[in-house]
């Protein structure tokens, strides 16, 4: 039985994914919930929940918040975070480690990236595990290319699809068995993109059979993991008329091309490289196939029409939930000065080569 957060979990049903649960996963304003935020959470039951640096202090008070989610749903619900290191990481010094842009560790490392990977998966999970989060949204799988954005281009984890998955599944093994599950990410492939999609909608306009030969790949190979998040792109070779969030024919492509059968997230529905209200986003996304809507900045007037819009888990989407959430652990022994030691040996390894 998956008890990681103290005694919570065995007071309470260990399905996260039950009991009513809407197909949603909000985040919350600020780094306390407040009493109202709590009631609307427990009308709302979203699925899971979502952290960023507004809600994050110290380790402490971050235990306290997921505690207090959890609470809010009655149940042992995921909470996620963007804890990739580097740019996007939302957990900083001085009460956690920082860590070099994925690219530059992967690349840094050489030969030894796939062990570094490993353990940065481990100890970044090891991190999220001891405060409560119990998923991150990484590993990013999307290939680096000379165009990138640089939103994008030093977070990714290399330039080829294969090297790009083999450092991908290192990490999100590393991540396991630290208790934490992952969510591949932004399939079916961002590292094409020369626009941040935070600020506009890119329009790639690559042929298929190249899009299959190099960016789906990452994705293809780790197809079995429990969980993914789409990319707000338009790949004009799938569908020229919407993004792959609301694009029932990019949902098709990762359901059948990439063979991804896990639970399927769309990226933040307050980007703005989406249109429209959050009614028809939220449409728009569930139609096209999505199972559960991400929602990221807590604001009430953006969630109260995504609730509106968004059943409880149900079918196949409920089954995806269930499924994920079985693969939570308790983690396995870990010994973070070894750890630390280690990776300074495989840095230095590679610096001699």
């Amino acid at each position: 039985m998956f008890r990681p957060f103290g005694g919570w979990h065995a007071l309470h049903s260990c399905d996260g994914s039950l009991m009513g649960a809407r197909a949603c996963i909000f985040g919350c304003l600020g780094p306390h919930l407040t009493s109202d935020e709590s009631a609307y959470f427990r009308d709302a039951n979203p699925w899971g929940f979502i952290i960023f640096a507004r809600n994050i202090e110290t380790p402490d008070q971050v235990r306290a918040l997921t505690s207090d989610l959890r609470e809010a749903v009655g149940r042992d619900a995921p909470i996620l975070i963007d804890q990739e290191g580097g740019r996007v990481a939302r957990f900083r010094a001085p009460h956690w480690r920082e860590w070099e842009p994925a690219l530059d560790f992967a690349q840094n490392h050489g030969a030894n990236a796939q062990k570094a990977m490993y353990l940065r998966g481990r100890m970044i999970a090891d991190d999220l595990h001891s405060v409560g989060v119990d998923v991150n949204c990484t590993p990013m799988l999307d290939v680096a290319t000379q165009d990138s954005h640089d939103i994008i281009l030093n977070r990714c984890y290399g330039y080829d699809p294969e090297t790009v998955a083999a450092n991908g599944r290192a990490l999100a093994e590393g991540q396991a068995d630290g208790g934490v599950l992952s969510i591949i990410k932004h399939i079916p492939g961002h590292g094409r993109a020369n626009l941040d999609s935070h600020h506009d909608l890119p329009r790639l306009d690559t042929p298929l059979a190249e899009l299959q030969a190099t960016d789906f790949v990452p994705f293809k190979r780790l197809n079995n993991l429990p969980m993914a998040m789409t990319a707000h792109i338009t790949y004009s070779a799938i569908d020229p008329d919407a993004c792959a969030t609301l694009s029932s024919k990019a949902i098709s492509a990762i359901r059948n091309d990439i063979g991804f059968d896990g639970l399927l997230m769309t990226d933040d529905l307050s980007m703005k490289a989406l249109d429209g209200t959050f009614e028809q986003r939220t449409q728009k996304a569930l139609k096209a196939g999505c199972d559960i809507i991400l929602h990221c900045n807590g604001e009430r007037a953006e969630m109260d029409p995504i609730i509106a819009n968004t059943p409880e888990l149900t079918g196949h989407a409920a089954t995806r939930a269930s499924a994920a959430l079985s693969h939570r652990i308790t983690p396995k022994p870990f010994d973070r000065e070894q750890a630390e030691a280690t990776l300074k040996s495989l840095l230095k390894d590679a610096a001699n080569v």
